[in-house]
């Protein structure tokens, strides 16, 4: 029987921080990105203005920083173990962020069959970002649905994992639903709740939600 495992990264994946600010502290950014962040919290920057305001902070940007700061970056133990776990059972695993592609593709050696995130150009930034390209969390229900259609999978047959309310779309869609380290918001959602460093446990959890 099939399944599909879709995973958030920034708070999931990546514990007590997110793909941006790993770049930010490389780029010495980091009162820039906590300004961006709070006009993002107050409503005055929508997901894609700030993706807008990120391209253009960081024009400078190259694949050496990138991949310096997802090694450096604090990560959940046993993501590769799951991969393998998932692909050994015949079952897929996918990755949906809202975060950069450019960092989020790293995820891809891990051994996730897909990872989906917001599209920039090539680096150094010097094309144009696309708006439509930037993800958001009415994108992951959307993507999760073509993914699910792809492997022809019941929406019972599908487990999303995820922190923050940028999943909450998400979770009220599905009915397998993990929240890894989340805040109450989308923890009170969540059909389990998980707390820890160790991603073959939340998975371990996971496996035990009903399906089809």
């Amino acid at each position: 029987m099939g399944h599909l495992h879709i995973f958030d990264m920034d708070g999931t994946l990546l514990t007590g921080t997110t793909a941006n600010l790993e770049i930010a502290r490389h780029l010495g950014t980091l009162p820039e990105l906590h300004d961006l962040e709070a006009r993002f919290a107050a409503g005055t920057l929508d997901t894609r203005g700030f993706s807008t305001e990120i391209h253009r902070l960081w024009r400078h940007l190259t694949p050496d920083i990138v991949a310096a700061a997802y090694t450096a970056a604090t990560w959940l133990t046993g993501i590769a173990d799951v991969c393998a776990d998932i692909r050994a059972r015949g079952e897929h695993s996918a990755v949906i962020t809202m975060s950069p592609d450019f960092f989020a593709r790293h995820l891809l050696a891990l051994g996730f069959d897909d990872v989906i995130a917001s599209r920039f150009p090539p680096m150094p930034f010097t094309g144009t970002l696309a708006p439509d390209g930037i993800l958001t969390p009415a994108d992951k229900v959307r993507i999760a649905e073509q993914l699910r259609a792809r492997h022809r999978l019941t929406p019972d047959q599908c487990t999303a994992y995820g922190d923050s309310m940028s999943d909450a779309p998400l979770f009220r869609h599905l009915t397998n639903t993990v929240a890894v380290n989340a805040d109450h918001h989308l923890a009170d959602i969540a059909a389990l709740d998980y707390r820890g460093t160790d991603l073959t446990e939340a998975y371990t959890l996971a496996r035990t939600l009903p399906t089809d």
